[in-house]
């Protein structure tokens, strides 16, 4: 069993807490200063505790608090050059939390799905270990980036599921009007996209591929398909992605400009 300390027991915090109380090979200890988070986690983990240092006693210590209070976190968190310290900040550079830790720091960018074992994950490159690969092994599946393009999978799979659930409610609403009760309509579209999915990831063939498998011609599918290709559809979602990588970069920026001062 890994001993894993999660400090920020918010919607990130608490959906990798949640995935690896799932897991099950995993040891929890959950800390915030907020009793209602700790209490909404405390099914999941083996200790909670407003404590830090309490947290400090883990293999893994996952930062998971929002940017502005990282530093104040890590002033008060005493880790050795043994420990691994994962920090899930949007902004917030390996550099910077080097500077502040002895740890070995490896930089995550997760999303939601962790609780349910379905996370898409981006990790810095620089730092990460088996140990670590284990852990996001658990919660879902990751891909091994440069820092560098951090802001853009942040786009990609952090700020993602928000447009993956506006698509998902856009089809079930088309049937909806086409006569089928809301919940089926849900359960449909949303069941649609988590095995369309799962194909992508388990499959051989190119998404173009999929999509041709799926196209039987002069059947139902090409049909909508073509209205999909005649449409902005695709720039659209390129142009949604464009602006949280733009906005991710921004942050980064402006925590940069605030640290410097």
């Amino acid at each position: 069993m890994v001993q894993t300390s999660v400090i920020g027991c918010g919607n990130m915090g608490s959906a990798l807490i949640k995935g690896l109380w799932r897991d099950g090979n995993h040891t929890v200890t959950a800390c915030d200063l907020d009793p209602d988070a700790l209490e909404s986690v405390a099914d999941y983990v083996d200790h909670t505790t407003s404590d830090i240092s309490e947290a400090a006693d883990a293999d893994v210590v996952i930062v998971a608090v929002k940017p502005d209070i990282v530093g104040a976190v890590l002033d008060d968190l005493d880790l050795s050059p043994e420990q691994t310290l994962i920090s899930i900040a949007a902004g917030v550079s390996t550099d910077y939390v080097e500077a502040r830790t002895d740890a070995n720091v490896v930089r995550i960018m997760p999303n939601l799905a962790a609780e349910t074992g379905d996370m898409a994950a981006a990790v810095t490159t620089e730092g990460v270990t088996d140990e670590v690969r284990e852990l996001l092994d658990d919660v879902g599946e990751f891909a091994e980036i440069d820092e560098a393009k951090m802001d853009i999978a942040t786009a990609v799979n952090g700020s993602g599921p928000a447009f993956v659930f506006y698509l998902i409610q856009a089809m079930a609403d088309a049937g909806v009007e086409g006569g089928l009760e809301a919940d089926d309509a849900e359960t449909l579209a949303a069941q649609t996209f988590k095995g369309a999915a799962e194909t992508v990831l388990r499959s051989d063939r190119s998404v173009e591929e999929l999509i041709d498998a799926v196209c039987s011609p002069n059947g139902t599918t090409i049909e909508g398909m073509e209205v999909l290709w005649d449409s902005d559809a695709k720039a659209d979602v390129a142009a949604a992605v464009t602006a949280a990588e733009e906005r991710s970069a921004e942050l980064a920026r402006e925590f940069n400009s605030e640290d410097d001062e």
